[in-house]
């Protein structure tokens, strides 16, 4: 199933152009073009004074956060959500009943702040990402089309820059900051400079990324990409930056099609991208290996001053668009070993970033069995898998996968 899209510009009186025609290519194209002609963006102020700097007396730049410092200096989740209600297509995998299956999730956990008190904060009152935000990662001919059609869009890219902000402010203040979880839609690895492309819009992750380097001056960062789909966006936008390592595992065959072992980067980006595809029926030994194997020895090497996390759960056995065997338990070790690495490489900064995973059960156990890792608590896994779904995995071509690019890399 392929889900490409082609957008046409139009000239505006003013001379900037604007989309005026979707190109027909596919299942994703009605669903964007039903998109388009439902959201119009609110050109009012909403009042939100989150993720922006403002000068002080003294001549700093000083944070606006939606929370305050002392508030994220006690927690140890910082989450915010954008549902994207309106964003939706009816019977489309990429529903607006995600976000809410999370939530609800996490409810029916006590994983939410009612229950969890100064641990657990939700950040709400932050602002949607400007055209320059996104501009940084997409060309601005695309940006500005979308921003008069999708406020939700550039709500989501709002967010992830909001937990950037409010992850490395409590960093700086000597502190181990609260590990943050853009709980949001649409997703958006796959998006590319001048196009959407499945279910995706606006490079949430790697906007997030250079906001954090042109606001903060964070230079290297490491992004972790675990969906079930190869993260084709985020690949190309770092393709040939030196200073931003792409990590993707990701199954071998699988939409988009990209993500081939010889995907290394290019020019001053050479040797920082890596990209592992894994046969079809991959499941936790699978996973474990490679986080040992190349994870972890790759970040160790880099040493990111940040790290983000393209968190997509449709690598779950029960997902019915991947081909993997992941469990709630194998995501569970995924977020405390991510979460462990970012405390020994770069003061425990890391942002996850919500990208697949369409079986909603499946989404927002989870979800929250990462919830459980992140505040340290013993997992659930036992009680939420069903070992009668999975099979024996293809440990022999793992095997020779690993040492593919173990080999490839240098590690």
């Amino acid at each position: 199933m392929q889900f490409a899209t082609s957008l046409i510009y139009g000239p505006n009186n003013d001379g900037s152009k604007e989309i005026c025609h979707v190109k027909n290519h596919g299942i994703f194209s009605k669903y964007f073009r039903t998109v388009l002609m439902r959201h119009k963006i609110d050109r009012q102020c909403r009042g939100f004074v989150v993720n922006s700097l403002a000068g002080s007396e003294d001549g700093k730049l000083e944070m606006k956060l939606a929370v305050p410092l002392q508030q994220l200096q006690e927690a140890r989740i910082v989450f915010c959500t954008e549902a994207a209600i309106g964003h939706n297509q009816e019977a489309h995998p990429e529903c607006n009943a995600r976000v809410p299956a999370v939530l609800e999730g996490l409810e029916k956990a006590r994983l939410t702040p009612q229950f969890r008190h100064k641990d657990v904060i939700r950040l709400e009152n932050f602002s949607s990402a400007t055209v320059d935000d996104i501009a940084a990662v997409h060309s601005k001919y695309y940006v500005r089309g979308m921003e008069k059609t999708l406020s939700e869009a550039l709500r989501a890219a709002g967010a992830g820059m909001a937990l950037v902000d409010s992850v490395i402010a409590t960093s700086k203040m000597g502190k181990e900051p609260p590990i943050g979880f853009a709980l949001i839609r649409p997703p958006g690895h796959h998006a590319v400079p001048s196009n959407p492309m499945g279910f995706c819009i606006f490079g949430n992750i790697a906007i997030a990324a250079r906001h954090a380097q042109q606001k903060h001056g964070v230079k290297k960062i490491l992004i972790i990409d675990f969906d079930v789909h190869h993260g084709n966006g985020t690949n190309d936008a770092f393709y040939d930056d030196p200073d931003i390592y792409f990590l993707s595992t990701h199954q071998a065959g699988g939409y988009p099609g990209t993500g081939k072992f010889s995907n290394i980067g290019e020019g001053a980006g050479e040797g920082t991208t890596l990209n592992l595809p894994l046969p079809s029926g991959s499941g936790d030994e699978a996973m474990s290996a490679v986080f040992d194997e190349v994870i972890v020895p790759v970040a160790q090497r880099f040493k990111p001053e940040l790290i983000l996390v393209s968190a997509g759960y449709d690598g779950h056995v029960l997902d019915p668009l991947g081909g993997l065997q992941f469990t709630n338990g194998t995501y569970y070790r995924l977020a405390l070993n991510i979460k462990a690495l970012a405390k020994e490489l770069c003061g425990g900064r890391c942002v996850f970033f919500l990208e697949g995973g369409y079986n909603l059960k499946s989404l927002s156990d989870s979800i929250s069995e990462t919830f459980r890792a992140f505040l340290g608590e013993n997992s659930l896994a036992s009680k939420l898998d069903n070992p009668a779904f999975l099979e024996d995995e293809p440990t022999l071509k793992v095997r020779e996968a690993i040492h593919q690019i173990k080999t490839l890399h240098s590690i």
